[in-house]
């Protein structure tokens, strides 16, 4: 793992009015240095960190050097949502996770890039909660956001995803294995009935009474229970919901249409989470007043979690995203 680096945030105002005292931003930088090259933030989903390249780094195969986004090329920058736990320190946000918005989280990045003297990114890119969270990032600073790119997202929660958050939260708050029996359910939500039956074909664990199914699901459960903690769920889960870039502000189109940014919204087929329908209907409504906008769509058998493992689709919807920016500064050099 690359050395984690910490940003000190004092007296942050919450959406809700309360203050913190006090908030560590922790991040991790890849590539060029800062002010040398164009940046690209990268956003980490539910129970993903800031460690996207590398060793363990989780998005490997898009990330790096003569890669997608190449690292010999670009400044990357990948946060950790405070209170994620891989810091490994003590501070978490277990007493008062509600507290906190998707929005909160933002303007927290934000202050990020602002100590790091960044003032501007090429993309602000992310799929499932960081997705969320870069809609988000580009509504508050849209002049600083030159591409847009979630994936597997949305620009607000829907009554779908609420609903979800709220037997995540009933299982985090109530059960005696939390993290372990949430992710059961969580897993199912992340992959179709069709990836699971033509992977598993009711098939049994040896001689043994236990479907393939259940061991899967039992091991998933186990393998988060021992590297996340339940405060960290309890927040990530909750952040889900929190997700609306028209609270408090105008409405959708009204907020978007003079935002100069490219926005290249990336569906999956068959994400039964954040469903396609949604995200087509946000291309065709921002399609009318914009010409900036595009949409992509990884086809899929494995639903939701597709953008984590369809990379060779992801690789080739992204490639002239990056590639152009590459070929325009040698141009110009």
């Amino acid at each position: 793992m690359k050395n984690l680096e910490k940003i000190d945030i004092f007296n942050f105002d919450l959406e809700n009015g309360k203050q913190k005292p006090y908030i560590p931003l922790f991040f991790q930088q890849f590539g060029q240095a800062i002010g040398s090259a164009p940046v690209v933030v990268v956003n980490h989903a539910l129970t993903g960190n800031s460690n996207i390249t590398g060793e363990n780094g989780w998005w490997n195969d898009l990330i790096g050097e003569n890669k997608i986004i190449d690292t010999t090329y670009f400044t990357v920058i990948a946060f950790n949502i405070p209170g994620n736990g891989y810091d490994d320190n003590l501070y978490n946000l277990i007493s008062n996770y509600q507290d906190f918005t998707i929005r909160d989280m933002a303007r927290i990045f934000w202050e990020g890039l602002f100590s790091l003297k960044i003032d501007a990114v090429f993309s602000v890119i992310g799929g499932s909660l960081g997705g969320a969270l870069a809609w988000e990032m580009t509504v508050l600073f849209p002049e600083k956001v030159e591409n847009l790119i979630p994936i597997a997202s949305d620009w607000k929660a829907t009554d779908w995803v609420i609903a979800n958050v709220l037997i995540q939260d009933q299982i985090l708050n109530n059960s005696n294995d939390p993290i372990a029996d949430a992710r059961l359910h969580a897993m199912l939500l992340y992959r179709t009935p069709q990836s699971i039956n033509q992977r598993f074909q009711r098939s049994k664990k040896g001689n043994l009474s236990v479907f393939q199914i259940e061991n899967w699901l039992t091991n998933h459960g186990l393998k988060l229970k021992n590297r996340f903690r339940l405060s960290a769920y309890k927040l990530m889960n909750h952040l889900l919901k929190t997700n609306d870039i028209t609270r408090g502000r105008k409405d959708f189109l009204s907020i978007l249409k003079e935002i100069k940014t490219s926005i290249h919204v990336v569906a999956v087929d068959t994400d039964y989470f954040f469903i396609p329908d949604e995200n087509r209907e946000t291309h065709n409504l921002l399609n009318s007043t914009k010409e900036n906008v595009y949409y992509h769509e990884i086809k899929s058998i494995h639903g939701h979690d597709a953008f984590l493992i369809e990379f060779a689709q992801l690789a080739q919807i992204l490639a002239p995203i990056f590639n152009k920016q590459k070929q325009q500064s040698y141009v110009s050099a």
